[in-house]
């Protein structure tokens, strides 16, 4: 019973590692970057930050109302002497005496206002709201453009995962085949067919193989370390691209219209002929440090006092309270014109048309380079095109030198040197075609988000030239040592190197 749950639980985790590898697509990887790449996220949160910039300036034109309020206790005491005449009409007993006085004094104060300020002509904020469109317009292009940042890093590093994962099979297959004909060496060797210089020539051709397999392993994880960066998930396989995928020359064939079609298009571009028209109005912004400003201001206010004050003079007292109360409104034009700043207004104006120069020398730079990237990759396509069907020749061509080389060895024309070179040209060649039809793809990528019409529509146009591969199981580690520890990098051990006969 006991080995039966065993072997139930082996069957279950064998099933549960195989079914953790995902398989996805080109459009599947793209959604997950859409919703986990930070780049992107960055810029939705810097677009959205910038539409604030209307409804900001759009409320410095509104009513500003602001309330203000106090409340204040007071205690206030002090004493006085006043001279006082006695018997003033009787000379023989008139007398002046100084006669104290105190007081003592409270007081309750409370004040409220309101106030209301209109602007009624105030330069700098209507100069303001017509910067605030370009600005939201400007981030509205710099998000098109991170966008399409993203279709672009995504397909790059989609294929060059594919292209990694080819690289590795041909190094691979290149590596089993020259194992081979190592044993093949060594038995014809013992036989006394060849020489030890076959033997050994073969034996530091599959050293050297076998190197490059770790190095392909090597660079084939990198790869796939670089997409999950990108997706923040692992993809354990991908869909290759159909041997049946479409060459097709770019429409329109006219190089000079794509860049047309660039210089009106290119989201950069763009963005960068708004931030010249952001700089040129911050210009006519600080100018308006020199006008005149006009506000309609409305104020009501309350005051309202309670006071009581005692007052001694001798042996009189007298306490009395003082109230009072007042309401103000008021409704008043200000107008304020600035005649002096010690020269700050005209500091801030010299820095704006510095900046404004600025921006429109990285205008004239973005505009050249968006001229080069569209005739690079419109060139590019064209050439990768004809290189890709050059590969694709030249691949079947090393196929047939290989089968060639490998007869004339079978009867003796030919020596160990020559196949191991044929093979060598033919895991080139296969690794040079496959990569070459990866820049296809990229090229057309690259021509359309320099033209400015790259969309998500173009990642399910490539999407269709993709087969779905399946899933492997997972390869379990091998029984043996291993140079590094890692099962996925152990190594096939070479046949043993013979020991050359006695001589008779």
């Amino acid at each position: 019973m006991n080995g039966r749950i065993r072997v139930a639980v082996s069957l279950l985790a064998a099933t549960l590692t195989v079914s953790s590898a995902y398989s996805a697509d080109l459009l599947e990887v793209y959604q997950r970057a859409a919703q986990n790449d930070p780049l992107i996220r960055e810029a939705e949160a810097n677009r959205l930050a910038a539409r604030e910039a209307k409804p900001r300036a759009l409320s410095a034109l509104l009513p500003q109302i602001v309330g203000l309020g106090s409340m204040s206790t007071g205690h206030q005491d002090g004493g006085n002497t006043f001279p006082q005449v006695i018997n003033p009409d009787d000379p023989a007993t008139r007398t002046i005496v100084n006669v104290p006085t105190t007081f003592e004094s409270d007081t309750d104060r409370t004040q409220y206002e309101f106030r209301l300020t209109q602007s009624v002509f105030r330069w700098d904020q209507w100069m303001t709201l017509k910067q605030s469109d370009s600005q939201v317009a400007q981030a509205e292009a710099n998000y098109i453009v991170a966008e399409q940042d993203l279709l672009v890093r995504t397909c790059e590093r989609y294929f060059d995962v594919l292209a990694a994962e080819d690289t590795l099979q041909s190094a691979t297959t290149a590596r089993d085949a020259i194992s081979r004909q190592l044993e093949q060496a060594n038995k014809r060797f013992e036989v006394g067919l060849i020489a030890i210089t076959d033997v050994q020539e073969a034996k530091a051709a599959f050293d050297n193989a076998n190197a490059v397999v770790i190095d392909s392993k090597r660079a084939l994880a990198t790869a796939h370390e670089q997409l999950r960066e990108l997706t923040g998930d692992p993809f354990e396989q991908l869909s290759k691209l159909s041997q049946s995928m479409p060459l097709k020359t770019p429409d329109p064939q006219d190089e000079e219209q794509w860049v047309k079609t660039a210089m009106d298009q290119n989201s950069a571009l763009i963005s960068s002929r708004l931030a010249a028209e952001i700089a040129r109005d911050t210009i006519s912004i600080r100018r308006g440090g020199h006008f005149p400003t006009l506000d309609l201001v409305a104020s009501h206010s309350d005051f309202d006092s309670d006071q009581t004050t005692t007052t001694r003079q001798g042996t009189t007292s007298i306490k009395g309270p003082t109230d009072s109360n007042q309401t103000d409104d008021t409704i008043s034009l200000q107008l304020v014109f600035p005649i002096y700043s010690g020269g700050a207004v005209s500091s801030s104006v010299r820095e704006a048309v510095y900046l404004h120069r600025a921006a429109r020398e990285r205008l004239e730079a973005t505009a050249r380079s968006t001229e080069r990237e569209t005739r690079d990759a419109y060139l590019g396509v064209l050439s990768e095109l004809s290189r890709v069907q050059a590969l694709r020749q030249a691949l079947e061509s090393s196929r047939t030198a290989l089968q060639a080389t490998e007869a004339g060895y079978e009867v003796g024309t030919r020596t160990a040197v020559d196949v191991l070179d044929a093979r060598r040209r033919l895991a080139q060649a296969e690794t040079d075609y496959a990569r070459s039809r990866y820049d296809y793809v990229l090229n057309v990528v690259r021509l359309k988000r320099a033209a400015g019409t790259l969309q998500a529509q173009e990642i399910n146009d490539v999407n269709q030239w993709l087969t779905a591969t399946a899933v492997p199981p997972q390869p379990q580690p091998q029984s043996g040592p291993s140079s590094n520890g890692d099962p996925q990098l152990q190594t096939p051990t070479p046949p043993a190197q013979p020991t050359p006969p006695p001589h008779t």
